[in-house]
């Protein structure tokens, strides 16, 4: 069964399991969320559910959206994701999605979220490459790249060479994490391993689909 919910990355910490092992966790605040929109195939080409996470004011929102969930009786949501699922006959407008009634302790799950943006960043920090020597002789910069090929021939620099530019702030998907831990009255699912994105980024749990 395919399923999904729109989270907020609180943290990492660590909890122990049943042989006393630390296990380092990622805490994601996942839920409650608000079905506010349900897609079909006879109407829209293809079935899937829109979830609306964490409450807005309703000024804040766009007429349209306001309108919406007005409609359906709820507070705006101030962020909007829609899951495509194999079976959406469970569901219904605004009805309540929780993380402890899709998921369990030991499940497999992906997460998608939007890494750390460090601007521009050179090719030591962005890359990993090798600095200069730090002695006398050397510079005046030690953090340049060397050399980027032949002078005479090819006379250019291949595509995809590996330069300084635009580092994180980019959409990633981590695979196969376990839920390590739920709390179903607070809403927290607690994930072993890290996940993408900064402290508060919104972030996107599904079942995974390379179990």
């Amino acid at each position: 069964m395919k399923k999904g919910i729109i989270g907020k990355k609180i943290g990492m910490t660590q909890i122990f399991d049943e042989k006393g092992n630390a296990v380092p966790v990622t805490v994601i605040e996942a839920g409650p969320c608000v079905v506010s929109a349900i897609k079909t195939v006879e109407k829209d080409g293809y079935e899937a559910i829109q979830l609306g996470f964490m409450d807005v004011a309703e000024k804040k929102a766009t007429k349209p959206q306001a309108g919406v969930f007005k409609k359906l009786g709820v507070t705006a949501k101030k962020h909007l994701k829609e899951f495509r699922l194999e079976d959406i006959s469970g569901y219904t407008l605004g009805q309540t999605v929780k993380a402890s009634e899709l998921f369990a302790a030991g499940e497999k799950v992906d997460v998608t979220g939007v890494t750390k943006g460090h601007g521009y960043s050179g090719c030591i920090k962005r890359w990993g490459q090798h600095h200069l020597r730090m002695t006398h002789g050397t510079g005046p910069v030690h953090r340049q790249p060397g050399s980027m090929g032949a002078n005479s021939s090819p006379s250019r620099i291949f595509k995809n060479k590996r330069m300084p530019g635009q580092y994180g702030n980019e959409q990633v998907t981590v695979l196969n994490l376990e839920v390590a831990k739920i709390d179903a009255e607070l809403n927290l699912i607690a994930l072993r391993g890290a996940v993408p994105g900064s402290k508060g980024s919104i972030v996107f749990i599904r079942n995974t689909v390379k179990a």
